[in-house]
């Protein structure tokens, strides 16, 4: 691993805490892999940008693995992540730069949610579930895809267990918000309601949600709400990061290490006319839906690179 850096890429929030928990997040990756190097920077919102973060990670290295440490792909892992290793590889011709999967929306994060579920179910007495609505509460995208990902979890979950409703909301830029939803599950006769944010870090979206959830709970107060928490130092989100790198390491080292979407010609497309504001309050139309396969991966021992 001294040739190798990993360049852990987080969204970035305007709440500096929410970056903080991320540097914590990549030192006790550290402690768990003393061997190898592990890099952060932010997309947005941080000192260290995505440029600066590269040419760090290139210092003294022949190999950079980048990891998306993003739940969802959508703007900014489909363009502004591939853009900026274009440019990283330009400016260090001597070093391979590749790019592993985002988190995503697979059997780890599945698993997480559902461990999160079960604790707001033991804080309510375990309820009935037949009268326990359920609510997954992601960030929301422009990306028809990126939501469409949350929409697969809401159905595992209800496959999986014996909830009468489970629904998905929205933070931010698309619909529906969760307020729309409470009172949907209100009043088909819920009783009690979990509510599950599919965030990896606290930030200004996680305070905004614990807002309404207190004015939720005075406009119903027939209801039982029981929030949960961001993901945050969760043992799967670490051991899906051991699997990302694993991943690489299996394949092989002359391998590009393309991005899913990189050189796709709707990403291509969509990149010619992206102005990216970053302000994530407005639903832009989505490039047409390609064909590229998402698998899930499998549990694998992390590599000794």
């Amino acid at each position: 691993m001294n040739d190798t850096a990993v360049l852990l890429v987080g969204h970035g929030s305007r709440n500096r805490e929410g970056n903080k928990e991320i540097l914590h997040f990549a030192a006790q990756w550290r402690e768990r892999h003393p061997g190898w190097r592990i890099e952060t920077c932010f997309i947005e919102h941080a000192e260290v940008l995505l440029d600066e973060g590269l040419d760090r990670a290139a210092r003294g290295a022949r190999r950079v693995i980048t990891i998306p440490f993003i739940l969802n792909a959508a703007g900014h892992v489909k363009m502004e992540l591939p853009a900026a290793l274009e440019r990283a590889r330009t400016r260090h011709p001597g070093v391979s730069f590749a790019c592993t999967r985002h988190l995503g929306m697979g059997r780890e994060i599945f698993a997480v949610l559902r461990s999160r579920l079960d604790r707001l179910l033991l804080q309510l007495d375990m309820p009935d579930p037949q009268t326990t609505g359920v609510i997954l509460l992601g960030r929301g995208s422009s990306d028809a895809g990126a939501n469409g990902e949350l929409a697969k979890m809401a159905r595992w979950i209800f496959e999986d267990g014996d909830h009468e409703l489970v629904d998905l909301a929205f933070t931010s830029v698309t619909w529906p918000r969760l307020e729309t939803v409470v009172q949907r599950q209100a009043r088909l006769c819920m009783t009690q309601i979990c509510i599950v944010p599919v965030y990896l870090f606290t930030g200004v979206l996680m305070a905004r949600i614990e807002r309404q959830v207190e004015r939720l709970q005075s406009q119903y107060p027939q209801l039982a709400f029981a929030l949960g928490g961001h993901f945050g130092f969760d043992p799967g989100i670490f051991a899906l990061l051991d699997v990302r790198v694993a991943d690489f390491a299996a394949a092989s080292a002359d391998a590009p290490g393309l991005l899913e979407c990189d050189g796709c010609k709707y990403r291509l497309a969509a990149e010619a006319e992206h102005l990216h504001d970053h302000s994530h309050t407005q639903a832009a139309h989505s490039p047409p839906p390609h064909g590229h396969h998402h698998g899930h991966p499998q549990q694998s021992a992390a590599p000794a690179l």
